[in-house]
């Protein structure tokens, strides 16, 4: 029974308490909100009192034509004249009345000024405004390094230059709050892509090699191929004991390319062919890089000679089987000239300093020569007893070829390849219609073979 009226007198006193203290909350929380409403209330009379403030006022319009002076804003060395309010600046109504009570001094800005303490503000939004106009004025480019093949220079590389808009923001206000009448905006600058490191060469001042071709002008789809070609291969490096790929560098010759239907020699015959003309860049190349001195791990000549080079002196090149490999042997880097130009196809490469021989030269003699064949071709649309040469024939040949390096007078150095050529198959087409009406058939053009005049062949340079 006494356990029972304890319980009960327990459960009585733990109700009275929590509600005391559920009163005592409401209380706290009404002090709290009935003092914030105060103390906002104080502040907004106090604003209301500054703004009112004679001297203050006084103090704002003197801060607003301030804003209106002109300030002399420097970006990377040059300079354009502004008002601190086209920057964004605005005067800070809120540090007024405390800007106004740091000074007594009846010329409140000069101080203010020594101090840095302006009462003005940034206007984020108007600033990077302001400064985005200036980046679209004055932000400058990189320019990469590049290679200036004509005049035979290197051109180094020229960083750029960018407003840094978001660090500029803190220095805009530093210097409005101190009435300066200079401000430089944070830059910051723009590396090249291409540095001269990257290029991988820094002077092209000597030739140490060169050789040119000439070509048809009239004959426009090959000339393209020409063209295109050649521009894959125009400014390309070799660095120091490094090989190049006529076939990695050009790629394969295909009409997504650009390739168009052009002469090429397929078995032996001169025939229409995708990419034609692509062997004239390979062996103006090849004979370039001969006279340069640069080796030749591997190159393969035409199954018959070539009309735009001397015999034994050509380099053919078929994706991807065929190719035309050079290597630098020298302790400098080199880089490759191609210019396609007024039906001349013309190399030279060049280095920073000369090749190391006085001269070198190219040799052939004619080991072994074969006659070649004649068939004839039947054909019903030319009138019988017509005929035309479709394909001058052209003997085989088996030639040795040396080059030879001079220093001082004396060969130093020779290579040597052993290359063979088919014989060239003449083709006689006759006709057999007996419509003696018929017109007689055009003779096509030919690309005259030079037949060598002796065994022997010699170019220096």
């Amino acid at each position: 029974m006494n356990s029972t009226r304890t319980t009960q007198r327990g459960s009585i006193y733990l109700g009275l308490a929590g509600g005391l203290f559920v009163a005592a909350g409401g209380l706290l929380g009404a002090y709290f909100v009935l003092g914030g409403d105060a103390r906002a209330a104080g502040t907004r009379a106090r604003t209301v009192d500054a703004a009112a403030d004679p001297d203050v006022a006084d103090l704002r319009a003197l801060v607003a034509t301030q804003l209106d002076q002109p300030v002399e804003v420097q970006i990377a060395g040059r300079t354009v004249t502004m008002r601190w309010s086209e920057l964004g600046v605005t005067v800070d109504d809120a540090d007024l009345a405390h800007a106004r009570r740091r000074v007594a001094s009846d010329e409140p800005l000069g101080a203010l000024r020594q101090a840095g303490a302006l009462p003005v503000r940034v206007d984020r939004d108007a600033a990077v405004r302001a400064i985005a106009a200036l980046k679209g004025q004055y932000d400058r480019a990189a320019i990469d390094a590049r290679l200036d093949l004509e005049a035979r220079q290197v051109l180094a590389e020229e960083p750029g230059f960018g407003i840094d808009v978001f660090a500029s923001l803190p220095r805009i206000e530093s210097a409005a709050r101190a009435g300066a009448a200079t401000i430089e905006l944070v830059g910051v600058p723009l590396p090249a892509r291409v540095t001269v490191d990257s290029l991988g060469i820094s002077d092209i001042s000597h030739v140490l090699g060169s050789w040119s071709t000439k070509f048809a002008v009239n004959d426009k789809d090959r000339n393209f191929n020409l063209k295109l070609a050649a521009s894959k291969v125009n400014g390309h490096v070799i660095p120091p004991g490094a090989e190049f790929s006529f076939n990695a560098v050009v790629g394969n010759r295909t009409e997504k390319e650009g390739y168009k239907i052009a002469h090429v020699i397929q078995a032996g015959e001169m025939v229409d062919g995708l990419a034609g003309g692509t062997c004239q860049i390979s062996t103006t190349l090849f004979a370039a890089s001969f006279f340069a001195g640069l080796e030749v791990p591997k190159t393969i000549n035409h199954s018959r000679p070539s009309a735009y080079q001397p015999f034994g002196f050509d380099a053919t090149v078929v994706w991807p089987s065929t190719d035309l490999v050079l290597k630098n042997p020298y302790d400098f880097p080199v880089v490759i000239r191609y210019v396609v130009a007024r039906g001349e196809a013309k190399v030279e490469v060049l280095g920073p300093q000369p090749r190391p021989y006085d001269k070198i030269a190219f040799e052939r003699e004619i080991l072994e020569e074969s006659d070649y064949t004649v068939e004839e071709r039947l054909d019903s649309s030319m009138p019988e007893g017509t005929q035309i040469l479709d394909q001058p024939g052209f003997k085989g040949y088996k030639i040795v070829r040396y080059r030879r390096y001079y220093k001082d007078g004396k060969v130093v150095k020779t290579d040597k390849w052993n290359l063979t050529y088919k014989p060239v198959t003449e083709y006689v087409r006759k006709g057999t219609n007996p419509d003696i009406t018929l017109p007689p058939p055009k003779e096509p053009d030919h690309h005259a073979l030079k037949v060598p005049s002796e065994g022997r062949g010699r170019i220096e340079k």
